[in-house]
């Protein structure tokens, strides 16, 4: 199991298998899990992000316990499409949690999924702390639903 093209991810995990979403920070990782038949997106939790390790472990148990067949990883790419310095955390992120187990992971383009999330949660008047507290999962549902609309575009496998 490896990094995948976000198109293959529906051809490699069991029929009812879930995708989960991440938003991965530097402090917090948002999680979003998509329902069995990989149409909705819902926020999930966030984790508090502490050693890599612990991280890992908490994150596995939501795959454990969602029946989550593939990631889906949000990518921070810059605005020109270009990769930075958190880019590359990000990959290795998951090139460490493919040493700790197999599972398929697809990057997805997260631009602007903060910012989205952000708007709308000013839009809907949520104050300040409950910004902070919602929006790393938000922004993993928004990252999720973008991955999920287009694995919805590709034609299945003949």
């Amino acid at each position: 199991m490896s990094i995948r093209n976000i198109s293959e991810l529906k051809s490699l995990i069991k029929r009812g298998d879930r995708l989960l979403g991440l938003d991965v920070g530097e402090k917090t990782i948002g999680l979003a899990i998509a329902d069995a038949t990989l149409s909705i997106a819902t926020p999930l939790e966030t984790i508090r992000r502490t050693k890599f390790t612990k991280d890992a472990e908490e994150l596995f148990k939501v795959v454990d316990g969602r029946g989550v067949g593939a990631l889906v990883i949000g990518l921070p790419l810059n605005m020109d499409g270009s990769e930075g310095p958190r880019c590359q955390s990000v990959r290795q992120f998951a090139a460490n949690l493919l040493k700790k187990r197999e599972i398929e992971i697809a990057f997805w383009d997260e631009r602007m999924s903060t910012m989205a999330v952000t708007r709308t949660l000013l839009e809907a008047d949520a104050s300040r702390k409950r910004r902070g507290e919602v929006v790393d999962k938000m922004a993993a549902g928004y990252i999720l639903q973008g991955a999920l609309d287009a694995i919805g575009r590709v034609p299945p496998p003949a």
